[in-house]
C-alpha cells in the first residue's frame, strides 16, 4: 500500500510540473504565470478540486507515443471564487504549447458539461497554440465539441473567457460564443489568420500585437472587453464580473448589506450644461447615483460614445447603458449599437435589472454607417431592449431625439419606469433643424430670414424642448429633480423586484445579426 502511494505521489508531482521545470522558467521569462499558478490567484485559497490530472493523449503518430504528459497540456476543475461555486479550465503550454488534442478537448467538455448540471459559472484560462496538427481531425472535432458546449450553456450559466497567450485559427471561436473576454497587454493575442498568412494573401506587413493584440481588440474590433496590464490584474477582474452575476440564469444576483441613509445628491443638480450643445461625461451621473465605487466598465475602450457596465444601487446588482455626451455627443452609431445590444441580453439572460440613462441626439448620419447597416445594427439595440423582461428603468438627463428616442428603453417598447430631468428635451429633432422643416415658407418670405428663423428656433423649442408633453401622454412617469434620482431608482427597483413578464411562446426570436 505504501509503495502505491509513493507511486501515485510520484504521478501527480509529475503532473503539477507539466512540461518540465525549463519550460516553466521559459514561461516566466515571457512575464506569464503557469497555468497551475493561474488556477491559484483565481480560486480561493484550498478550495481548488482537479479533475483529470493523470489523462494522456492516445496518439502514436509523427512519434507522439515517445512524449506523453500527464493532464494533456490543460488543468481542469472545480473550486470557488469569492465563497461561490466554479468551474475552470486552464491550457499549458509548456506542454506542447498548450495545443488541443481528443483528450484535451474532452476534459474541457467534462467541465463544461459538470458547470450546466450544477449551475455555476465557467471560466476559461486559454493560453493555447491550437489544434494538435499530429492529431488531424480528431484534435478538429475536439474544438466542435466544444463549441457546442458554449452554445447550450449560453444564457444558462456565465460563461468568462481570458486570453492569457496566443489564441488563433479555430481557438478564436469558443471564447468568442462566452459572455465577456479578457485579454492581456503585450503576452496574448487573438487572430484567425495570424501575421505570416496574412503577409502571404494580402501583403500586408502586420505584427500579432497590432493584428489581434490586447488593445487592438479592445480599441477597434471589440472582440475584448477587457484589456489588462498583467495576468494578475487579468484575475482580478474575473473575480469582480462573478460578484456582479448570479450561478446561473434561474437565480439572481447576490446582493451586499446596505444600510438607508440619505439618498439626495444635490451635486447632480450642476452636471447637466447651461449650454445644450455642451459636453459632459455621463460618467460623473452614473458615479453620483450608485452605491460608491461599484461601477464596472464594460468595453470602455470601444464605442465610447455608449457606456456599459455594472454596479450596485442600494447593495443589488444592477446593468447600466448610457448614452456619452462627451464622445460624438452620445449618438448612436454601429459599434455602439451593437455594444449595448449584447450587454442588455447579458443582463436579461440572467436576471440582473437595467437601468439606462439618454442623453441622446439620434443615430450618426452619413454613408459610412448606411453602406455598413447601421438600420440593421442599430435595430439590434432595440431588439434586445424590446425583448427583455428584467426590471427596466429610463432616466432622461437631456436630449431624446427622433428614432434613437424609442430605441433607449422608451415606455413604448416595455420600459417599467421612465424619469426625466427638467433639462430633458424630448422631440423628433433638435429645434433649429424642425423649425427649418417647419417654418420653412415664413424664414424664406421673411425679411430678416436670419432672425425669423431664430425666432422660430424658439418657438418650437418652448413648445416641444421639454419633458412635460411626454409626461402628459403618460410616455415619462414622472419629471424629477436631478437631486433626487438615487431615491427614486432605489424605490422604483425596490418595486419592481419581484416582476414576472412572459414572452410569447417561440423556439427563439430572429434578431436582426
Amino acid at each position: 500500500m505504501n509503495e502505491k502511494l509513493k507511486q501515485l505521489e510520484q504521478k501527480i508531482a509529475e503532473a503539477q510540473l507539466g512540461g518540465g521545470q525549463k519550460r516553466i522558467d521559459a514561461q516566466h521569462k515571457k512575464g506569464k504565470l503557469t497555468a497551475r499558478e493561474r488556477i491559484h490567484f483565481l480560486m480561493d485559497e484550498g478550495t481548488f478540486e482537479e479533475i483529470g490530472m493523470l489523462v494522456q493523449h492516445r496518439s502514436s503518430d509523427f512519434g507522439l507515443d515517445k512524449e506523453r504528459y500527464l493532464g494533456d497540456g490543460v488543468v481542469t476543475g472545480y473550486g470557488h471564487v469569492n465563497g461561490r461555486l466554479t468551474y475552470v479550465f486552464s491550457q499549458d503550454f509548456t506542454v506542447f504549447g498548450g495545443s488541443l488534442s481528443e483528450t484535451h478537448a474532452e476534459k474541457i467538455c467534462k467541465i463544461m458539461d459538470l458547470a450546466m448540471q450544477n449551475g455555476a459559472p465557467v471560466i476559461g484560462l486559454n493560453d493555447s497554440g491550437g489544434a494538435r496538427i499530429q492529431e488531424g481531425v480528431v484534435s478538429l472535432g475536439g474544438y466542435a465539441d466544444i463549441f457546442y458546449r458554449n452554445v447550450r450553456s449560453s444564457g444558462v450559466i456565465p460563461q468568462l473567457s481570458a486570453i492569457m497567450g496566443p489564441c488563433a485559427g479555430g481557438a478564436v471561436y469558443s471564447p468568442a460564443m462566452t459572455d465577456f473576454i479578457l485579454m492581456v497587454e503585450n503576452t496574448s493575442y487573438m487572430f484567425v489568420t495570424g501575421p505570416n498568412v496574412v503577409k502571404t494573401v494580402t501583403h500586408e506587413e502586420v505584427t500579432s500585437e497590432e493584428l489581434g493584440g490586447a488593445i487592438t481588440h479592445a480599441t477597434k474590433s471589440g472582440v475584448t472587453h477587457f484589456a489588462c496590464a498583467n495576468e494578475v490584474e487579468t484575475i482580478n477582474y474575473l473575480k469582480q464580473l462573478l460578484s456582479y452575476m448570479p450561478q446561473n440564469c434561474e437565480e439572481d444576483a447576490p446582493a451586499q448589506s446596505y444600510t438607508s441613509d440619505n439618498e439626495t445628491r444635490t451635486e447632480l443638480n450642476d452636471i447637466i450644461p447651461a449650454n445644450a450643445n455642451q459636453p459632459y461625461d455621463i460618467r460623473e451621473i452614473i458615479e453620483k447615483v450608485i452605491d460608491t465605487d461599484t461601477f464596472l466598465e464594460v468595453h470602455k475602450l470601444f464605442a465610447e460614445n455608449i457606456v456599459v457596465g455594472f454596479a450596485r444601487l442600494a447593495g443589488r446588482s444592477i446593468g447600466i447603458v448610457a448614452n456619452q455626451p462627451a464622445v460624438l455627443a452620445g449618438v448612436l452609431d454601429i459599434n455602439s449599437s451593437t455594444k449595448a445590444a449584447r450587454f442588455v441580453r447579458f443582463c436579461d439572460s440572467f436576471n440582473i435589472p437595467l437601468l439606462v440613462f439618454e442623453d441622446v441626439p439620434g443615430f450618426l448620419p452619413g454613408t459610412d454607417q448606411e453602406w455598413n447597416a447601421i438600420i440593421t445594427n442599430g435595430a439590434k439595440l432595440l431588439y434586445a431592449f424590446s425583448e427583455a423582461t428584467v426590471p427596466r428603468i429610463t432616466v432622461i438627463t437631456r436630449k431624446a431625439y427622433g428614432g434613437a428616442y424609442d430605441v433607449m428603453n422608451s415606455k413604448h417598447i416595455g420600459a417599467d419606469m421612465n424619469y426625466a430631468w427638467p433639462s430633458a428635451e424630448i422631440a423628433v429633432m433638435g429645434a433649429k433643424g424642425a423649425a427649418e422643416i417647419i417654418f420653412k415658407n415664413e424664414i424664406s418670405t421673411a425679411k430678416d430670414k436670419e432672425g425669423k428663423w431664430k425666432e422660430k428656433e424658439t418657438e418650437y423649442q418652448s413648445m416641444f424642448a421639454n419633458p412635460y408633453r411626454a409626461a402628459e401622454r403618460g410616455f415619462i412617469d414622472e419629471v424629477i429633480k436631478p437631486e433626487d434620482t438615487r431615491s427614486k431608482l432605489i424605490r422604483a427597483f425596490k418595486m419592481l423586484e419581484n416582476k414576472v413578464d412572459q414572452l410569447p411562446k417561440k423556439k427563439h426570436g430572429n434578431i436582426p445579426l
